[in-house]
């Protein structure tokens, strides 16, 4: 179990640092119209291929969740247990905190560095609101984080199934997350995750953290109602 957990801090880790970390660092650098820039399309992918390399690199560990919505879309698909959930979602949220506070020290390496607590998507942070990217209401993100999130259980635990093609799983599951950010950056900054909105929300200030239990509750509820879906949908092919 220590191993497992350790391989989840670190995938957790991984994903909050490439992910986020290409928000803060590379999406607007040089300022607006600078072709360095990468934009969410890179943002996008960013996200993407952290799950990707992360999960070929310790999922045969610890199963590469890094996020608890989608351990709790497992245990609600029938692939895991319920005594797991609570250390696994621990060791996800301190991955996710640790690479937070990397981040932002070296973000913090430049004189130009500033977070403005009040602004969408401050520090990478998730927000509805005024605190989304597009303005988008608070309806409009919790069902955009209920719906990707359990499509994106859905696609993991199709993606995973023992007649699926054998060592494509990892790469289904980040394209997965890729589609997902390209579809709902502007609404939400996508979290589909709770251990991503944590690990960079306590570091962006009083307004993502007082927002922060939106992408606890709907992506957790996405999950289970992603795993409900495909434990129903796939009964007949495990049989």
């Amino acid at each position: 179990m220590i191993k497992r957990l350790g391989a989840e801090f670190i995938g957790t880790f991984w994903l909050v640092l490439g992910g986020c970390g290409s928000a803060v660092l590379a999406a607007n650098f040089g300022g607006d119209g600078n072709p360095l820039g990468i934009g969410f399309v890179g943002v996008s992918l960013a996200f993407g291929l952290t799950v990707l390399t992360g999960a070929y690199a310790l999922g045969h560990i610890s199963g590469g969740h890094f996020n608890p919505a989608v351990s709790f879309g497992l245990w609600a698909g029938g692939r895991f247990p319920a005594r797991d959930l609570l250390p696994y979602i621990i060791a996800q949220v301190l991955g996710g905190l640790f690479a937070g506070f990397i981040l932002w020290h070296i973000a913090s390496g430049t004189a130009t560095f500033a977070v403005d607590p009040n602004a969408a998507g401050a520090f990478a942070s998730n927000g509805y609101g005024s605190h989304s990217p597009g303005g988008y209401s608070i309806a409009a993100a919790f069902l955009c984080e209920i719906v990707m999130t359990a499509m994106f259980l859905v696609v993991i635990l199709g993606a995973t199934h023992p007649r699926a093609p054998a060592g494509f799983g990892p790469l289904a599951i980040g394209l997965a997350l890729t589609l997902i950010h390209l579809i709902s950056i502007p609404v939400t900054n996508t979290s589909v995750n709770p251990a991503r909105s944590t690990g960079v929300a306590v570091f962006a200030g009083a307004a993502a953290i007082s927002q922060l239990w939106l992408f606890w509750v709907a992506p957790i509820a996405g999950g289970l109602l992603g795993g409900v879906i495909y434990r129903w949908l796939g009964d007949d092919a495990q049989r």
